[in-house]
């Protein structure tokens, strides 16, 4: 099997979790997508726009990893949960390179095909995972530190 290529929306609070246990989860309306992916498959994890305090923290790339495992189902509580929703579809990941630098989306957005309209950009990142192109992954890995 070719490999795939992802990317993982997710929250900062998650984020933390995923780089501490190496797994990735989605909640029940990604079980689909989640069941596509196939260990050796490479994944973007994407972390959403953050308020720490009084400041924002813009969207960005944090890390590459790769799949380990194929998908299964565990309902324990690993995640913090998001607008009401567990993530007990998962699967377990192998760290590829955390990025030293957070790598912000919105310098990337001219340069990712799979981002058609470049105006409403943040649409495309409204769901929990979704595949990319190999051009598009290669962008990101370049442009992270």
């Amino acid at each position: 099997m070719p490999v795939k290529y992802w990317v993982c929306v997710t929250t900062e609070e998650n984020w933390k979790i995923i780089r501490k246990s190496n797994i990735w989860g989605v909640p029940e309306r990604a079980r689909r997508i989640i069941e596509n992916v196939e260990p050796g498959d490479m994944l973007a994890i994407y972390v959403i726009q953050t308020r720490l305090r009084d400041k924002i923290v813009p969207s960005r790339f944090v890390g590459i990893f790769e799949a380990s495992s194929k998908p299964f189902y565990d309902e324990s509580k690993l995640f913090v949960k998001y607008k009401g929703k567990a993530f007990p579809y998962r699967i377990r990941l192998k760290p590829v390179r955390i990025f030293h630098k957070p790598l912000y989306v919105k310098s990337l957005v001219p340069r990712l095909s799979f981002i058609r309209n470049k105006r409403f950009w943040t649409v495309y990142f409204r769901r929990a995972m979704f595949e990319i192109p190999k051009e598009d992954f290669a962008t990101i890995i370049s442009e992270a530190e």
